[in-house]
């Protein structure tokens, strides 16, 4: 099953990788921090019902530098393009699902709201074994990404959501579209340990 989520429209069809960054996954420039975060990952739609507690360890948070070459990534070579030069980033973090070896995440931002922050982060998918030995289309789907509001006023209203198999295009009409293998999973009972540096 695939699910299509469009970000935005692209002025004249042209793939500024600034949509990437500042629209499609909001990914933006931020300080150096180390924390971890903790929550529990709901599914939705086919997966309603099943619940796993994911873990992400933040290291740093990702430079100006790093912005523009994930940037410079997506305008080049759109999907492949960002999934191959994450391939090449140092890890910042890691993300640890169960039932999975956990990615190393290789992009990370924290944004200031007016009730606390947004953390988003993407990352290439790990391929199974099963998946690359079928060829399967699944594969297509290499990235890994999430957004993680969290509320410091309150903390029962933060949340997020998770994309764990993801790819990034552009159609024909010149929107940015994340399209999904299956379905996003929902971020709840959020706990932030350790203190985000400024």
């Amino acid at each position: 099953m695939r699910k299509r989520i469009t970000m935005t429209r692209l002025a004249n069809g042209a793939m500024f990788a600034a949509a990437l960054i500042t629209t499609a996954m909001g990914l933006g420039l931020v300080a150096a921090a180390q924390e971890v975060i903790d929550a529990t990952a709901f599914g939705t739609s086919t997966q309603m019902g099943k619940n796993v507690a994911i873990k992400i360890i933040i290291n740093s948070y990702s430079t100006a530098e790093d912005k523009k070459t994930v940037d410079d990534a997506f305008a080049k070579g759109q999907n492949q393009g960002l999934y191959d030069t994450l391939a090449k980033m140092k890890s910042i973090g890691r993300i640890q699902i169960p039932g999975t070896l956990g990615y190393d995440i290789s992009y990370a931002s924290s944004t200031p709201t007016s009730t606390g922050r947004v953390v988003r982060f993407v990352t290439n998918r790990r391929i199974a074994f099963k998946e690359a030995y079928h060829n399967t289309q699944s594969q297509a789907y290499n990235l890994t990404s999430g957004e993680i509001n969290i509320d410091n006023q309150d903390q029962k209203k933060s949340g997020g959501v998770l994309y764990p198999a993801a790819q990034l295009v552009i159609n024909k009409d010149g929107d940015l579209q994340i399209e999904l293998r299956k379905n996003p999973w929902r971020l709840s009972n959020i706990i932030v340990r350790g203190k985000e540096k400024e």
